[in-house]
This record gives C-alpha cells, sequence and structure tokens, in this order.
C-alpha cells in the first residue's frame, strides 16, 4: 500500500524525470531556496570528461565516488542540485558509456546498510542495476572484490548469474600497496579476470565508500596495458569541492557525513607544490598518491600523467554553485543532522563513540548547536505538554515537529491511539489541505478497531499506530470520506520537509517517514524500555 502512495507522490517525479524546467519550478512551489543550477553543471560537467577522455586516445576509467544515484546528501547541502544529476550526465554521454559496479564482498558478508533507503548494499546494488537500465545505459557487470569465496557472497553471486548479470570476482591485490612490482605482475592485478568494454568510458561505480572501485579500475588499466591498448584512469568524486575554501560548511558538511570512516579534508600538497595554488582533497587519496602515481607510471608507460590527487579528478560541482549563502546555510544544517544520526546509531550500537565526538566537533567548529535546528525545541516542548496532560502517568511521552514550506512549524505527541509521528503527520496534511483541527481524519471506532485487532488478533504489546499503520487507514478511508481524500494528495508536499522527534523512531515510523521523503532527526532517546521491539 505504500508503495502505491510513493507512486502516487513525487518520487519519480523529482528523482526520475527531472528536466531543467521542472526542478526550479519545484523548488519555487516548495518556497525553496535554489543555490545550485543543474544545467549549468551538467554542460561544464560533461565537456570537462570528455577532455580527459580524449587524452587518453579515447579509453578511459572513471572512477564515480559517493552515490551514482540518488545523491541526497548533495541535495541537501546544494539545495536546487537533481539527486539524480550524475545519470543524467551518464545519459549525455550515453554513447560513450558503460557502467561496471563494484560491491565489496565483506559488505555482503555483514549485512551493511545504505541507511537513506534503510536497505543492505547488495539489495541497492540489485536496484541499481534496474533503475541504470531504465535510463537506457550499458551494463559491463558486477565486480564482487575481495571475493574469498564466502557462503552468503556466492549465493549472491548465483542470483545475479541466474539472472542474467555477468559477474566477476577479484581477490585482494597481492603486495598492495608497499610492492609494485608484485602488485603489478600476473599475480598481483593480472590475477583479476580482465572485463572487456568497447566504450571510450568506462564509469566505475559502487554502492558506499571501499567498494573497490580504484583497485579494479587499474586492474584493468593492467590488462590493457599487456595488451598494448593505452588507458587511463580519473577520479569523478563531488566532494569534497576541492576550490571551495577548506572550511566552507560544504566541506565540513562532507567531514560529518563520513565521520564514522574517519576521513577529513586536507590542503593537497602535491598541488601546492607543483602549481603554487591551494586546492582540497580529503586525507585518503593525499596519502596513497605517492603510490598510485608510481602504479600509473608503470601502467601508461610514461611519465605520471598527474602532479596531484586534484589533477586526477574532473569534478566541476563548483560552476553549478549559484548563492553560495543558501549553500552555507544548507551545509550547516546537514551538519547538526549528521550529529544527531550518529548520536543515534551510537545508542543502538551501530558506530562508536568517537564518531559521535568527530561530528560534535565539526558543528562546533562552525559555531553551531543542536537547537539551531528549528525543529528541535518545537518536538521538546510537544513533548512536554504531552507529559503535563497526563501528569501522574509514568509512560514515555515522545514529541515531534515538522517545518512546512512555508516555514510553520507543526507539533505532535504520542498518546495511546497512536505514535508521536502518526500524529504529527495527520496535522501536517490537515493543515496543508485547510482542514478544521476539531475534524479528525480518522474516526476514533476505526483506530480502535485496529487497536483492537493488534491486541486480540495479532497479540500486539503495543495498540498504538505508527505511522505506516495510519497512513494505509488514510487509504482505506479516502475511498468513502473526500476530506481524507484530499489530506492524502498533501502527503507529497512533504518531501524534503524537516522533522526531528524526541525518540528514536519505531520501526513503522522511520520506514513511513521514510517513504515521505523528509528529513529526519531524533534524540538518541528509545520510546520504549523494552530491549525487543514487539508490533
Amino acid at each position: 500500500m505504500l508503495r502505491s502512495l510513493d507512486k502516487m507522490g513525487e518520487l519519480q517525479k523529482i528523482n526520475n524525470a527531472l528536466t531543467k524546467d521542472i526542478l526550479p519550478i519545484y523548488y519555487y512551489a516548495m518556497g525553496k531556496n535554489i543555490g545550485f543550477n543543474n544545467e549549468q553543471y551538467l554542460e561544464e560537467q560533461t565537456s570537462y570528461i570528455l577532455e580527459r577522455v580524449k587524452l587518453y586516445n579515447n579509453k578511459l576509467y572513471l572512477e564515480f565516488g559517493g552515490k551514482l544515484l540518488f545523491d541526497y546528501h548533495a541535495a541537501r547541502v546544494l539545495p536546487g542540485y537533481d539527486p539524480n544529476v550524475k545519470i543524467r550526465l551518464l545519459q549525455k554521454l550515453k554513447d560513450k558509456a558503460a557502467i561496471l559496479l563494484c560491491i565489496y564482498a565483506g559488505d555482503i558478508e555483514r549485512k551493511k546498510l545504505r541507511a537513506d533507503f534503510g536497505i543492505t548494499y547488495d539489495v541497492d546494488a540489485l536496484k541499481m542495476i534496474d533503475e541504470i537500465k531504465e535510463y537506457g545505459l550499458q551494463i559491463l557487470g558486477i565486480v564482487i572484490t575481495r571475493f574469498n569465496n564466502q557462503p552468503v557472497v556466492r549465493l549472491f553471486k548465483n542470483k545475479l548469474e541466474r539472472r542474467g548479470v555477468k559477474v566477476y570476482t577479484h581477490q585482494f591485490t597481492k603486495g598492495y600497496p608497499t610492492d609494485i612490482d608484485l602488485i603489478i605482475s600476473k599475480e598481483g592485478y593480472g590475477a583479476n579476470e580482465y572485463i572487456p568494454a568497447d566504450k571510450p568510458l568506462i564509469i566505475v561505480s559502487g554502492p558506499g565508500p571501499g567498494s573497490g572501485k580504484l583497485a579494479t579500475c587499474l586492474s584493468q588499466m593492467y590488462h590493457d596495458h599487456k595488451k598494448g591498448i593505452k588507458s587511463g584512469y580519473s577520479k569523478f568524486e563531488t566532494f569534497p569541492i576541492w576550490d571551495l575554501p577548506l572550511k566552507h560548511p560544504v566541506n565540513i558538511a562532507y567531514e560529518a557525513a563520513t565521520a564514522d570512516l574517519g576521513d577529513f579534508n586536507v590542503i593537497d600538497p602535491f598541488h601546492l607544490e607543483a602549481y603554487g595554488k591551494t586546492t582540497v582533497n580529503y586525507n585518503r587519496d593525499v596519502e596513497i598518491f605517492p603510490v598510485l602515481e608510481r602504479i600509473l607510471e608503470r601502467l601508461t608507460s610514461s611519465s605520471p600523467p598527474y602532479k596531484s590527487p586534484t589533477d586526477m579528478g574532473v569534478n566541476r560541482a563548483s560552476c553549478g554553485i549559484m548563492d553560495d549563502e543558501i549553500v552555507k546555510e544548507a551545509a550547516c544544517q546537514e551538519v547538526i543532522r549528521r550529529f544527531y544520526r550518529y548520536s543515534c546509531e551510537y545508542a543502538m550500537g551501530f558506530c562508536e563513540k568517537d564518531t559521535v565526538e568527530r561530528a560534535k566537533l565539526l558543528m562546533e567548529n562552525l559555531n553551531l548547536k543542536p537547537e539551531n535546528r528549528r525543529v528541535v525545541g518545537p518536538a521538546e516542548q510537544a513533548a512536554r505538554d504531552a507529559e503535563k496532560k497526563k501528569k501522574g502517568d509514568k509512560g514515555i511521552f515522545c514529541g515531534a515537529a515538522i517545518e512546512l514550506k512555508d516555514g510553520s512549524i507543526i507539533k505532535g505527541s504520542n498518546s495511546p491511539l497512536m505514535h508521536a509521528a502518526s500524529s504529527l503527520v495527520l496535522k501536517a496534511i490537515k493543515e496543508l489541505a485547510g482542514i478544521p483541527k476539531k475534524i479528525p481524519l480518522l474516526s476514533r471506532n476505526i483506530i480502535e478497531s485496529i487497536g483492537s485487532m493488534k491486541k486480540d488478533v495479532l497479540h500486539s504489546k503495543s495498540i498504538s499506530l505508527d505511522l505506516e499503520e495510519i497512513l494505509i487507514s488514510l487509504s482505506i478511508s479516502a475511498a468513502t470520506n473526500p476530506a481524507v481524500q484530499v489530506a492524502l494528495s498533501k502527503l507529497t508536499e512533504l518531501r524534503d520537509c524537516e522533522v526531528h522527534m524526541t525518540h528514536i523512531p519505531t520501526p513503522g515510523d522511520e520506514a513511513g517517514l521514510k517513504r515521505l521523503g523528509v528529513n529526519l532527526t531524533s534524540h538518541p532517546n528509545f520510546s520504549s524500555k523494552n530491549l525487543f521491539f514487539h508490533r
């Protein structure tokens, strides 16, 4: 049911079919300021990549860092940025480009999650294949990197192959990163299977960092070199933006986004020495550059093609920035969101304390406080108001707040009948639909009937309805109630709104809020004292 609601909304309209006309109209209609011009960026970026392809005799392996599809981090810090602008870029180059997807075997084995969708990396890889095909782009196959014949990974490989997807496995590169002779040998890159490609531009991407993209590019170059084919390597990485200041909020937001990895931005010392110009890169690229420089020199049989990590990049994101002040403010808000996210992940055992401390330090470096997020205070007030109404009740009181596109803030709280997220969304769509507060969208009888079913039939310990249950109830009621139908149509206007909750959302609330596309944060508090969540 929620999938059908999703299709009714703007997910496809905004994320899959944005054009130069739709995006500005969308942001204007939603009351959002635009700080980024996609068309200007696309034109500049396309031209720059094609120049790099020509430099290497029309055979370039381009490592695509970050998210190839649905780059919501970029969309949040660069207001106006199309989350799928990269795939639009590749559409412009589709006659020249083919895509190779990499996934690290260890990420499959430990079921690593892509947080924005709440799906594992292997599932995300399947999703990427489907979506890339929809855009009419060629996929060469999937490369499982650092493959060690793990049982779970073998099952994933079998699943793909039996659905007609080509799968290649690469081992850990012997000798890497110190023994160059071993790396560039039959036992090193030569041990990996060669992936034939007849297009001049090979995009090497993956669901996340550490996917083995660089090793795949270099392995392919090794085989090309042995075959007498001249090929090259470049890197496409949106963040950090190399020609923005080191302490620009956009670049600090990238550090916040990778605080769990320990990444941090630095001035590129190689570029400074070679050209006398200050540029920004991140620590891992700078640290590995001397090794990479030597490998590329051997694989191209010529003097080093690049003098710095910055030289390797083809990122032109700064060309799309129209309003630096809008971008700065958006990036500051992203830093605060990341702090809350890591705080919750620490509470749930998903990250270490130093990750939270790192995110907090980055926030303080920008003179930011949690309360600079406008929805935090109202959410806390909603929880206090609920506690006052139920004086003497020993339950946990959860508050939630949403900032609508016009800047107004709506509050909600939990009750015996529904969760705080459910209350919040109902109030928000009533406000957007102009329905008086006294008119309920769902009758008490319907809510209590569902609660009774949960208790008496499904044996749930809680009869309070979460957001997923409320949305399904609304969709059913809309068939006979015109007011609910109008309110339901307003759900799409919640996309990209800011939401904060005083407690970590339950699975049903989190799933519902993700499908609505809000930017959610919460305090690192649990909504129940129970260790196991039982619906």
